[in-house]
């Protein structure tokens, strides 16, 4: 009986097996030589300042954060922006309540922007809190080409003297 069984199992799976379509593998379309693109060497500004790390008094960078980030290439076409990150670091005290020793300390608050300028709550909060020894960064800028390539541009830095 168990013989018969296993008999009948292996009968099913030989049967199932034929009904398996073999795989037909289309060629694969025939597509023009590929071109590489090379990206243009970029440039953030905000306001006069660019790139990187730039050191500014508490006047000026309240001045630049209600200006908008732009994006140029060396040819100076200017690039449409799709997101951003702001970081504002900000300076700040703790007390220990045991000892009631205060110790220096910062706070970070972040947010992805997709327009420019900051918001209005952003630009009042900095604004109304911005002090010395502050910064103010805007990375991971993206911007997109007339193409709608998406691109990475150079971080700016403002540390607040």
């Amino acid at each position: 009986m168990v013989v018969f069984k296993n008999a009948v199992v292996i009968f099913c799976l030989l049967v199932a097996s034929t009904f398996v379509a073999a795989q037909i593998t289309k060629p694969a379309a025939k597509t023009g030589p590929v071109v590489k693109f090379k990206p243009p060497k970029l440039k953030t500004s905000l306001g006069s300042r660019s790139d990187s790390l730039v050191t500014v008094s508490v006047d000026e960078a309240t001045n630049l954060i209600t200006l908008p980030l732009t994006v140029t290439d060396d040819k100076k076409a200017v690039y449409t922006i799709a997101s951003y990150q702001c970081i504002y670091k900000k300076r700040g005290v703790t007390e220990d309540e045991e000892s009631g020793k205060v110790s220096p300390m910062s706070n970070i608050v972040a947010q992805v922007f997709k327009t420019t300028p900051l918001s209005e709550i952003w630009k009042k909060t900095i604004t109304e809190e911005l002090k010395a020894g502050e910064e103010i960064t805007f990375l991971d800028v993206v911007v997109k080409d007339a193409q709608g390539r998406l691109m990475f541009a150079p971080s700016i830095k403002l540390i607040v003297k």
